[in-house]
């Protein structure tokens, strides 16, 4: 594995001491949720009594084919612990999310958890966020009427910068697992992300976006010097 990965796996080994006995734990997706899933795994043949909500259908099946039990929204009325990665982070735990493309059920797990626990590589802090694309979710319809709503939100927060439409690797548009289509925005810096954010969400075409604002309450930081732990203030 590369240096990156060894960081990642650190990371999410690290993430599993927030975890006790009879908690729903949301699952992240990503590279580096990749590793806490496994290592809750290992928890959990050791005897561990858990229950996973993943946040998209490659989580739920790496939970499944390693044993984690599974529930729903239907069957819990709150998730206790989140463990997710992040494309970006700042000093305020403000996160740019969905690079692998599950930002709409990420988000509402993460919203619906009494603590979300961030991990990540320390390629990921950044002192202001917009160095990673973000991603934005929207519906096909309207779709050209959508993309003129979120260039000018982009204007009008202080950071314009140019679209793209995500595509798959068949070549086709990239499809979010609840069937809506990505763009991705090259914004380099976002001076203000909570008005960014607040304006995506005005946009009637638009699912969800990747600014993850007031969501995270500790990241993990695993670095060359070991691992680093920020708490929310």
């Amino acid at each position: 594995m590369s240096l990156q990965d060894d960081e990642k796996r650190l990371a999410g080994e690290f993430s599993v001491r927030y975890i006790e006995d009879g908690q729903v734990v949301g699952l992240g997706t990503g590279s580096t949720a990749k590793f806490a899933i496994e290592a809750l795994g290992l928890k959990v043949r050791q005897g561990l009594k858990i229950r996973g909500i993943p946040t998209s259908v490659r989580s739920r099946d790496l939970a499944t084919q390693l044993g984690i039990p599974l529930t729903t929204f239907e069957e819990v009325q709150q998730i206790d612990v989140t463990i997710d990665g992040a494309d970006e982070f700042d000093p305020k735990l403000n996160l740019i999310k969905g690079g692998g493309g599950a930002l709409l059920r990420e988000k509402i797990v993460a919203a619906a958890s009494r603590r979300m626990v961030v991990i990540a590589d320390s390629s990921k802090w950044v002192e202001a966020l917009g160095r990673f694309a973000l991603p934005v979710e929207v519906i096909s319809f309207g779709f050209t009427a959508t993309i003129r709503a979120i260039e000018q939100a982009f204007i009008a927060s202080g950071c314009p910068g140019p679209m793209s439409l995500r595509y798959a690797s068949s070549g086709h548009p990239f499809v979010t697992d609840s069937g809506h289509l990505l763009v991705d925005a090259a914004l380099e810096r976002i001076p203000d992300p909570a008005d960014l954010a607040d304006r995506l969400a005005r946009i009637p075409g638009v699912v969800e976006h990747g600014l993850f604002i007031d969501l995270a309450h500790t990241a993990i930081i695993a670095g060359s010097g070991g691992v680093q732990f920020i708490e929310k203030r």
